[in-house]
């Protein structure tokens, strides 16, 4: 089986989310970094491709159409890759426009809490850099260092916006069901995003996989930057079990995390069936 692991990058981020680097910045990046197939996965939102791919055709990358859906399991917080949606499905759009407008409210939230802190004036600092003027937590976190309050990003999370911390706000997402659903109505391939990330017992994180392949899911994200051998060969024997692909990316968010580096993961055991081919005879059967 060809090995991908150099070329291929199926999630990254940009400021159309919550990345550091614009589309076409995170195309050129990719470009050098020797990524010959890269796709876009901003966090609910398709806005950046377009920019992306003028210049992925500039030079010479195959950019493919990718979402990352935020979604509900057993109480948690689940995100959905979606490779080789169209972006011109109105239904798929209005369904990323309501993913926004809760997105829109849990800032709101957000900046409320930290105003009850202490802090006020923040949501409007934080919107000025965020995509559609809607913060997420990164947007609130560099707003926090601006004022003073934190020393960088990281301390931010540690104090405020990390699950369990005073300016944390649980968003009512989609389920997971229904995420893979949307991903599949619109044409894609529905991804279980980073699920070793989960800090699940190995029994849940079955039960997670096994709901997910059950409702339409397609592939999991085997080889992620952050993985150690174990890990990948876990998910890789979870995708085995359930007839799924394997899917890679490094979640790339930008320079700051300098662990993660485009188009560097783990190569995908030679077990496992790259999604890449999957995409590749959709993309043939589409011609």
């Amino acid at each position: 089986m060809q090995n991908f692991s150099s070329t291929v990058d199926l999630h990254t981020h940009s400021t159309a989310s919550d990345g550091e680097l614009t589309p076409v910045q995170l195309v050129a990046q990719a470009a050098e970094a020797g990524v010959s197939v890269l796709a876009l996965t901003d966090h609910d939102s398709i806005e950046g491709l377009a920019a992306a791919r003028i210049t992925a055709s500039e030079l010479g990358v195959r950019l493919i159409n990718g979402v990352e859906l935020s979604s509900r399991w057993s109480s948690m917080d689940i995100h959905v890759v979606g490779l080789g949606v169209d972006v011109s499905d109105v239904r798929f759009r209005e369904r990323l426009q309501s993913q926004m407008q809760r997105r829109q409210e849990r800032a709101q939230l957000v900046a409320q809490r930290l105003e009850k802190l202490g802090f006020p004036g923040l949501f409007e600092k934080a919107a000025e850099s965020a995509p559609q003027n809607i913060p997420a937590r990164p947007h609130f976190a560099d707003a926090l260092v601006q004022a003073g309050v934190c020393k960088d990003r990281k301390q931010a999370f540690q104090r405020y916006l990390a699950q369990a911390k005073p300016a944390y706000v649980k968003t009512d997402w989609p389920e997971l069901v229904e995420a893979v659903r949307w991903i599949r109505e619109a044409g894609g391939v529905a991804v279980l995003a980073h699920p070793g990330r989960y800090k699940l017992t190995r029994t849940k994180l079955d039960r997670l996989v096994k709901t997910f392949s059950e409702a339409g899911g397609q592939a999991l994200e085997v080889s992620v930057a952050t993985y150690g051998p174990e890990m990948v060969k876990q998910i890789a024997d979870l995708a085995e079990k359930y007839g799924l692909y394997a899917s890679q990316g490094s979640d790339y968010h930008g320079p700051s995390m300098r662990w993660v580096q485009l188009g560097r993961m783990p190569a995908l055991p030679g077990q496992c069936r790259p999604v890449a081919e999957l995409l590749a005879r959709k993309a043939q059967s589409k011609v």
